[in-house]
C-alpha cells in the first residue's frame, strides 16, 4: 500500500550539465514547504496541503506564478513524503533524486483535452505514466464537503464512479474486530483503472489522505487491497516495464525492491473512511468494494505472514546472488573472447606457414581449403565413369555372338526357340559323388 502521492514535477531530460544547472536553480524542499529538517510526516503533509489548495491550477488558471509554485510544492512534497527519497536528498542533494526519478505523475483533472489524449496514447504505448488524485477531490474531502456512504462489514457493493471523481465510504468496527484485523478489497471485472484510498479524520471534521493503492491487473480483473492485520503487511509496486526490457538482468534482481511494508498495520475501534477514485482517462470505472473482518480468515492470515517472510528472505538472497551472477557473466564473456582470440591467432599462424613457398598455387592454398568438398567438374566426371561401367556390365559379352551376325542376318526369335533355350539353361546335372572323377 503506497503512501499518498499528490503529484510530482520533473525537469525534462538533457545532458548532465543542463541537469546540474536545473538542480542548482531549485530551492530546498524544506524551504519551499516552510518546514524544518526535523519535521514530522504529518507536518510535511499539512504544509503541502495548504500550498496545494492555495496554488492549484483549478483556482489559478490564468496565473503562471501560481502554477510554478504549485509544481515546486508538489516536487518538494514528492521528495519529503517518501522516506527513501528524503534520506537520499539529505545525504546527496538533488542529484541522487534525479538519478532515481524515472516516472511521471500527472493530475489528469488539471490537463486539457489535448494533453489528456496524448497522455492516454503514451499509456497505451507502454510509457509508464502515474496519476495522482485530483486536488479538487482532496480539497473537498479536507473541507468535509464529500458525500459518505455507510458500508456494512462483510457485504459487497457494486457501483460506477466517474473519471477523476471518488466515492467515499465509512465502516464502523468494534474493539474485537479491530484486534482481529480488517481487510478492504476492490476489484473490477471490466478491468477499469482506479485507486483505493484510505482517509484519516481531522480535528475539523475533514478527511486527509493517508494511504493509496493503485489498481493492478490480476488475471481477468483489476484489483487493489488494504490489509490491517496487526503485523507488517507488505505492498508490492511493480518495476518499470520499459527499464526491464532494456536490462532484464537488472530488472530481475530489482524485482523485489518494490516490496515494502505498509505504513499502517492496524486500526482502532470506531469509524474508518475509504474511497474509490476513478483513474481512467476518459471513461467511468466499474468496481465492487468489500470490507471484511479478518477473524474468519485466521489460516489465510498465518499463510500471508509466512509467505511474506519468505519473500523478504528471498530479497536478501537475491542481493547476494547478484554479485556472484555478475562475476559469472563476466567470466563467461571473457571465455568467449579468449576463444575467439586464440582461433584468430592460429589462423594467422597457418597463413604465415603457407606463405613459405615459391609456388603461387600453394601460396593461395591454405589449411582451411582441405576440408572443402570436391569441385563440380570433378564430381560430374566421376559420375559419368560410374555410369559407363554400369552400362558395360549390363550388356552381353561380345563373344556370345558370332562376329558376322549383324542386324541384317539376325532372325526373329520364335516362342519355341525361347522355350528350348530356357530348357537348355535349366538342365539339372546329376553327379554321382561316390564314383571318382
Amino acid at each position: 500500500m503506497a503512501g499518498p502521492k499528490f503529484g510530482s514535477f520533473k525537469a525534462e531530460k538533457g545532458d548532465s550539465a543542463a541537469a546540474a544547472g536545473a538542480a542548482a536553480q531549485r530551492r530546498d524542499p524544506y524551504e519551499v514547504l516552510g518546514v524544518g529538517r526535523n519535521a514530522t510526516e504529518q507536518e510535511i503533509k499539512s504544509a503541502f496541503r495548504r500550498m496545494a489548495l492555495k496554488y492549484h491550477p483549478d483556482k489559478n488558471s490564468d496565473d503562471p506564478v501560481a502554477s510554478e509554485k504549485f509544481q515546486e510544492a508538489t516536487f518538494s512534497y514528492n521528495i519529503l513524503s517518501d522516506p527513501d527519497k528524503r534520506r537520499q536528498y539529505d545525504a546527496s542533494g538533488f542529484e541522487a533524486i534525479e538519478a532515481d526519478s524515472q516516472e511521471l505523475e500527472l493530475d489528469l483533472s488539471s490537463l486539457n483535452t489535448v494533453n489528456t489524449v496524448f497522455a492516454a496514447l503514451f499509456s497505451k504505448l507502454g510509457v509508464p505514466i502515474k496519476t495522482t488524485v485530483s486536488a479538487t477531490v482532496l480539497e473537498e474531502a479536507l473541507n468535509g464537503s464529500v458525500e459518505i456512504s455507510q458500508l456494512q462489514l462483510g457485504k459487497s457493493l457494486c457501483r460506477k464512479v466517474e473519471k477523476q471523481s471518488a466515492h467515499f465510504y465509512s465502516v464502523d468496527i468494534t474493539d474485537k474486530e479491530a484486534k482481529m484485523g480488517l481487510v478492504c478489497r476492490v476489484h473490477s471485472t471490466s478491468k477499469s483503472k482506479f485507486k483505493l484510498l484510505y482517509f484519516e479524520l481531522e480535528d475539523n471534521g475533514g478527511l486527509s489522505l493517508a494511504l493509496q493503492e493503485d489498481s493492478a491487473k490480476t488475471g481477468k480483473v483489476t484489483s487493489a487491497g488494504m490489509f490491517f492485520l496487526g503485523f507488517p503487511v507488505y505492498r508490492f509496486e511493480q518495476n518499470n516495464s520499459a527499464a526491464a526490457a532494456k536490462d532484464p538482468d537488472s530488472a530481475f534482481f530489482k524485482r523485489l525492491d518494490g516490496f515494502q511494508p505498509c505504513e499502517v498495520n492496524e486500526l482502532k475501534a470506531g469509524s474508518h473512511y475509504f474511497a474509490v477514485y476513478g483513474d481512467n482517462f476518459f471513461k467511468s470505472a466499474s468496481y465492487t468494494i468489500e470490507v471484511v473482518s479478518a477473524e474468519p480468515f485466521s489460516a489465510q492470515k498465518e499463510k500471508l505472514r509466512s509467505v511474506e517472510a519468505k519473500i523478504i528472505a528471498k530479497r536478501s538472497e537475491l542481493s547476494k546472488f547478484e554479485s556472484e551472477y555478475r562475476e559469472f557473466t563476466e567470466m563467461t564473456s571473457r571465455y568467449a573472447q579468449e576463444m575467439q582470440t586464440i582461433d584468430d591467432l592460429l589462423k594467422e599462424r597457418n597463413a604465415i606457414h603457407a606463405s613459405y613457398t615459391n609456388n603461387p598455387t600453394l601460396q593461395r592454398s591454405s589449411s582451411s581449403s582441405k576440408g572443402k568438398s570436391p569441385s563440380k567438374g570433378s564430381r560430374s566426371e566421376d559420375d559419368q565413369t560410374v555410369k559407363k561401367e554400369k552400362k558395360s556390365k549390363s550388356q552381353p559379352m561380345e563373344g556370345s555372338k558370332s562376329d558376322d551376325e549383324g542386324p541384317e542376318n539376325k532372325k526373329e526369335e520364335t516362342p519355341k526357340d525361347r522355350i528350348r533355350r530356357k530348357k537348355w539353361f535349366n538342365i539339372h546335372l546329376k553327379v554321382d559323388k561316390r564314383r571318382p572323377c
